[in-house]
């Protein structure tokens, strides 16, 4: 998000209205506002968006959004058609019906959207498979989710808010200090470089993992950073072939440093989120674009082992400063490929024709196209961590936290956008019914049902998530075994399934966004039966057949009762 990157605050908790007044000329200085939003990214333009989609409020509060960023140049942002950012999401049917609602899902761009029909996951060591698809989905869902690059969101929203004059953007602008009137039930304070003051009644934090909000409003936070960094980049390919499905299945597969996802954005090109080691990160992200090209497609196809082999290898090429050419690495990929005797005419073989027209090859639907290259520029790499803020309101109230000043999470399941914007539709409701009931909006009471509504389900999606991290994260035999067998029965009960994709936002209606996470906790106790497993392969691994069996019968039990 933009505020995460280029705002710096400088936070200072003023208790006294006597200390803000030596800081300031005189408190008749300030502008009162109703709500102001740090951060003009996603969750904080997709609440801007919400509040100003109601009539109700958008008469009667005045609202600002603050951010340290150029807002017009994400507005003004344009790319050629084949060419794509490299920061994307996956919106799911709940997220999207949220922001039709809103107003804002028109204003963007349609074909640099792509639907995601189904989603291949895989073990990459046992190869245990399970596959999603639309067509599992109740109501006749035509899709899982829809693949866009996050400037395209953002730039969709600020065209909305554009109509909405009632609401005001501040860009280019920095907070400076927040402080607080005198009293528990005074107002915020915030005092921006540009010289303005605002007093504002409830003041929200859409700023970003790093949050000066939420540290002014003293919310602790639990969590810890993963050893693991994300490195994401543009892929090109060549388009499916005619008797192959179109580009919209994402594939993601599990090895033991990290899962690699493979994410659709066009007929031609796709997106890489590939977590794994900080070195390996480090290293994948210095070597030539056309060299990481191949080691892409190996991750995809070569067996585990061959994969360890090529890791070491790349690492000892950097550590001993050797460049690491594109021939040089396709060359041992090759080799591999032949010791696993892996044809050069199978989908598995990096040597297969990308351009060829005909009958694909047995099995080539269950991995992504062949990449052909990288978009210049799109190779990037962040650190990950798990993080929850203990309560999303501040104690006397007054200040509400959404999206990743609230929550970080994992990657892997594609729920961190996604969970900000089912916070952004239920405080933005939350904030409509306080108004229309004649309530404070910034009350600790008035926003209680929000963080009552969000903060249990986030934490169901949070605890799942890391469970899995962890346990794709080992190679240990029984373990392996286990967490296989696990996904191979699911994978054959049709019903669990298409409920976990609903509980994960894959279903039809907006309600379902935050109305159905027995799913995820389901998932997350399921998980801890597993990581049980874990534990106890370490001493024996003979009493794993009962253990995973008692996890997938609670698995369907819980279904089962709630389908009830």
């Amino acid at each position: 998000m933009l505020s995460r990157t280029r705002s710096t605050f400088f936070v200072t908790t003023i208790c006294r209205r006597s200390s803000f007044l030596r800081g300031y000329s005189t408190i008749h200085d300030a502008e009162d506002r109703d709500v102001v939003i740090v951060g003009g990214g996603p969750a904080g333009l997709a609440l801007a968006s919400a509040l100003g989609s109601s009539q109700a409020v958008r008469k009667s509060l005045k609202m600002t959004v603050v951010d340290a960023g150029d807002l017009s140049k994400i507005e003004n942002w344009s790319m050629d058609g084949d060419e794509f950012s490299n920061r994307v999401s996956s919106l799911t049917n709940g997220s999207i019906q949220f922001l039709k609602g809103a107003g804002a899902w028109d204003r963007v761009e349609q074909s640099r959207t792509c639907a995601i029909e189904e989603m291949q996951v895989w073990d990459g060591v046992s190869d245990a498979r399970i596959t999603f698809s639309a067509a599992d989905l109740p109501l006749q869902a035509q899709e899982m989710s829809r693949m866009t690059e996050n400037l395209n969101l953002q730039r969709g929203l600020l065209k909305h808010l554009s109509q909405i004059p009632e609401i005001q953007l501040l860009d280019n602008v920095r907070v400076t200090t927040i402080g607080k009137e005198d009293g528990a039930n005074g107002w915020s304070l915030v005092s921006l470089s540009n010289g303005q003051t605002f007093r504002t009644r409830l003041l929200v934090g859409a700023d970003g993992p790093n949050s000066p909000v939420r540290a002014f409003a003293g919310i602790t936070t639990h969590g810890w950073a993963y050893d693991t960094h994300a490195v994401v980049a543009t892929l090109s390919h060549a388009p499916r072939a005619p008797f192959q499905p179109p580009n919209t299945t994402a594939y993601q597969r599990f090895l033991p440093t990290g899962p690699i996802a493979f994410l659709p954005l066009s007929a031609t090109e796709s997106s890489m989120v590939w977590s794994t080691k900080p070195a390996l990160a480090a290293a994948l992200k210095s070597i030539d674009p056309s060299a990481l090209a191949n080691f892409v497609n190996a991750a995809f196809r070569l067996p585990e082992v061959s994969i360890r082999y090529l890791h070491d290898l790349l690492l000892s090429s950097v550590a001993s400063r050797k460049t690491l050419t594109a021939d040089e690495a396709l060359e041992e990929i090759q080799w591999r490929e032949r010791s696993h005797n892996i044809s050069t005419t199978s989908a598995y073989s990096s040597a297969l024709s990308t351009g060829e027209v005909g009958i694909p090859p047995e099995g080539s639907e269950s991995l992504p196209p062949l990449v052909t290259s990288i978009q210049s520029g799109t190779v990037a790499s962040f650190p990950l961590r798990y993080s929850h803020a203990d309560t999303y309101i501040a104690d006397g109230g007054r200040v509400v936290l959404v999206g990743d000043a609230a929550h970080t999470v994992h990657p892997l399941a594609g729920q961190g956008l996604n969970a900000g914007l089912a916070d952004v539709q239920v405080l933005a409701q939350t904030i409509e019914t306080a108004l229309l009931q004649g309530g404070d909006i910034g009350s600790r009471t008035a926003l209680l049902p929000y963080t009552r509504a969000r903060w249990l389900e986030n934490h169901k999606i949070l605890a799942a998530v890391d469970k899995l991290h962890k346990l794709y994260s080992t190679t240990l035999p029984p373990v392996v075994w286990a967490r296989s067998v696990g996904l191979e029965v699911i994978n054959e009960l049709d019903t669990i399934k298409a409920a976990l994709m609903v509980t994960a936002g894959g279903g039809g209606g907006g309600s379902r966004m935050h109305g159905g996470a027995w799913g995820w906790d389901v998932a997350a106790k399921s998980l801890e039966n597993l990581d049980t497993v874990a534990n106890a392969a370490k001493v024996a691994g003979s009493g794993l057949v009962n253990v995973v069996g008692a996890g997938l019968q609670q698995l369907g039990n819980a279904f089962s009762q709630n389908r009830r």
